[in-house]
């Protein structure tokens, strides 16, 4: 695998987890209610704890993309600039 495709699939998978990561937080703002009866069927968790676990989930992931993708894709960008 050359330089140049090990950065253009980083630079996607950057996109495509952001856009994951966007439809998320879009889910959950406009759809939270339906989301909290969903869960709520298979776990008992109270209102307070669902928030906690998405925001702290959405944190989480938000932090691995920067750590494994876009990091990595703009130090290959660096390493390349004239």
């Amino acid at each position: 695998m050359t330089f140049e495709t090990t950065r253009s699939i980083l630079a996607w998978c950057s996109l495509i987890n952001l856009g994951l990561l966007t439809w998320w937080f879009l889910f959950f703002v406009f759809a939270r209610n339906w989301m909290l009866k969903i869960h709520g069927r298979w776990f008992k968790i109270p209102e307070e704890r669902f928030d906690s676990i998405h925001y702290s989930g959405m944190a989480f992931y938000k932090i691995c993309i920067l750590i494994f993708n876009l990091v990595p894709y703009l130090a290959m960008r660096i390493i390349v600039s004239p």
